[in-house]
């Protein structure tokens, strides 16, 4: 994205895009770029669907309820979807921690169901948003898929069938205060998965099963016991510094 657009408005639509097109926005997106950032006919913003990177688009037409761009030109090309599998107990903030996720680089992010979770109330479709907004704030082109939640069981008794070769990382808080760094040097390369759990916690039960299953590697966040979502962050910076795309 050259950075003379850096200060323009970055706006995610569902539609195929490609130079001297209009475009018309919705409702929802009009309103913020209308009333909200007071953007005028001749102004212009950026625009990306996630499959035909980012276009510098101008405001043609401004009506009630409907803004028209027309797109001027291909200002990045389209990146490659990441792949990185972000599974995490949903928390009070679960804003912040998939807005965190889709920074970091997780392709797939999927809330996890465990045993002491403290909010199993979603709304999918507001999950998804967090991560469009991330994506739009942070210049990321390919906006994670939000994936449906699932119970910690059927999570780990499915892996092999839902994700193959993939290796699940989880952040084990009951393990020795250790450097993460070797493990995950031994993954460089290889499909990978994190798990975070909830603020209480895995649960013993939950811990034992994890830590018998050949696919997981545990790996210790060092002697401090984090928050959740401060966990998240360190444990997705740490992958992707030592065996992902950093």
């Amino acid at each position: 994205m050259p950075r003379t657009h850096k200060t323009l408005p970055r706006l995610f639509v569902e539609t195929s895009l490609s130079d001297g097109v209009e475009i018309a926005l919705d409702k929802d997106q009009t309103n913020h770029l209308v009333n909200v950032l007071r953007r005028a006919p001749g102004d212009n913003c950026v625009v990306f669907n996630g499959s035909d990177g980012a276009f510098l688009a101008e405001i043609v037409q401004v009506a009630k309820k409907r803004v028209s761009l027309r797109l001027i030109e291909r200002t990045a090309e389209q990146t490659q979807a990441n792949d990185l599998w972000f599974g995490f107990a949903p928390i009070k903030r679960l804003d912040y921690e998939i807005q965190k996720a889709t920074e970091m680089g997780a392709g797939l992010i999927q809330p996890v169901i465990t045993r002491h979770v403290q909010n199993a109330r979603l709304n999918p479709d507001k999950l998804k948003a967090h991560a469009i907004e991330a994506a739009q704030q942070c210049e990321v082109l390919s906006v994670p898929d939000v994936l449906p939640e699932i119970g910690f069981d059927k999570l780990v008794t499915g892996w092999r069938d839902n994700h193959g070769d993939r290796i699940l990382v989880f952040c084990d808080e009951a393990a020795a205060s250790a450097s993460p760094v070797e493990t995950l040097t031994r993954l460089k390369g290889r499909r990978l998965g994190l798990l975070i759990g909830p603020e209480g916690g895995f649960s013993e039960e939950e811990r034992e099963r994890l830590l018998g299953l050949d696919f997981v590697f545990p790996i210790s966040l060092g002697p401090r016991i984090l928050r959740a979502d401060t966990a998240a962050v360190a444990a997705l910076a740490l992958i992707q510094a030592v065996a992902g795309d950093w």
